[in-house]
């Protein structure tokens, strides 16, 4: 548990201050009995009260009093969001590299293979999107638990020039902000929960990117950029690597090949820093994780791949939220100091002779 205004903490002050203020009526009165022996002897022909029943009034009075200081402090709870409120945005690097062939048959068809299984193996509610990027990004299915859809979006999966991996994560971000209406749209300005700290949020979105690529960012946004979108959301982001070092044939099938989004003048080796497209950034897709309190993997295998997506749900579907609980310490002290005073009036009522 967590206090939102530590400093209202000063408010159980008042209870010792009420405390010497009892002692003292109590240390005044006592005075008085002794100067007034009329009044000595009225209360010792009146039925004495025990000693629990002085006391219990006044220990739920105090209690209720530090309850409702603690609910000022405004208390927030960490609670786990559960797995079927989740969303995940597969985002998927479709570049010409893609056709690379150092993990056979291709990186396309292994990455496509992957994708599918983990689809098939979301049984529990989560919902899935697909995003694809190459120069440009988009949206190829909202998020859903529609499994024949997922799957025949990813069976018609096309290369095209460039890698544009800032772009895929922006419109990862605005697919979310569509069923998520606590994650505002990359066009709204949003305040920085961490003040230009660049630490991860303390608390996350249920909604999670996944982000698959082979290579370097060419074109579009920076990827740093899009993580710090990403992170002021909420909205974690975990990266995959996909790919080895070593030089290949590029091969893709006629199915795979394709222009849905150009690249454009210059394509794939247009920008990057220097970087070659074809070979993993993962100084970026490390920072990109970090920045978002994701994770990133590195996969330079079929088995390696499909291991990073097997992971996931253990990090995406165990989302802890920080909810507001001061209303629950307000209720709770109100009612000890109204049993409290309830209970000494009823107590302490003088009862008319027979």
């Amino acid at each position: 548990m967590s206090l939102g205004w530590p400093w209202a903490l000063l408010a159980v002050l008042v209870v010792p201050v009420l405390l010497l203020v009892r002692w003292w009526l109590m240390r005044r009165r006592r005075r008085l009995a002794v100067r007034v022996s009329s009044v000595a002897l009225i209360r010792a022909a009146l039925p004495g009260r025990s000693q629990w029943r002085r006391k219990i009034p006044a220990i739920l009075f105090v209690v209720g009093l530090l309850t409702l200081g603690l609910a000022a402090a405004r208390p927030k709870a960490t609670l786990t969001v559960p797995a079927s409120s989740t969303s995940i945005l597969l985002t998927i690097d479709v570049s010409t590299s893609m056709c690379s062939t150092d993990v056979a048959p291709n990186r396309l068809t292994v990455a496509r293979e992957a994708a599918r299984q983990f689809v098939r193996d979301r049984g529990d509610g989560t919902k899935i999107g697909v995003v694809v990027f190459s120069g440009i990004a988009g949206l190829l299915v909202k998020p859903t638990t529609d499994q024949d859809t997922l799957l025949k979006a990813l069976d018609a999966l096309k290369t095209s020039r460039g890698t544009a991996i800032g772009l895929g994560i922006l419109t990862a971000v605005d697919a979310i902000a569509e069923i998520n209406p606590d994650v505002p749209p990359t066009g709204v300005e949003v305040q920085d929960p961490g003040s230009g700290s660049g630490e991860p949020p303390a608390d996350f979105e249920p909604d999670t990117i996944v982000v698959l690529t082979d290579g370097a960012n060419t074109q579009g946004v920076e990827p740093a950029t899009a993580a710090e979108a990403a992170a002021v959301r909420g909205v974690r982001v975990f990266t995959i690597g996909f790919g080895t070092t070593t030089p290949s044939p590029m091969a893709c099938t006629g199915k795979q090949a394709g222009s849905w989004a150009g690249g454009g003048p210059g394509g794939g080796f247009g920008r990057g820093g220097g970087r070659n497209p074809r070979i993993i950034d993962e100084p970026n897709l490390q920072a990109i994780a970090e920045t978002t309190g994701g994770q990133y993997y590195k996969a330079e295998s079929a088995d390696q791949l499909q291991e990073a997506l097997d992971d996931l749900p253990s990090h995406v579907a165990v989302v802890k939220k920080h909810v507001d609980i001061a209303s629950w310490f307000a209720g709770a002290g109100g009612f000890l100091v109204a049993v409290a005073i309830g209970l000494s009036l009823w107590w302490n009522r003088v009862r008319a002779p027979r």
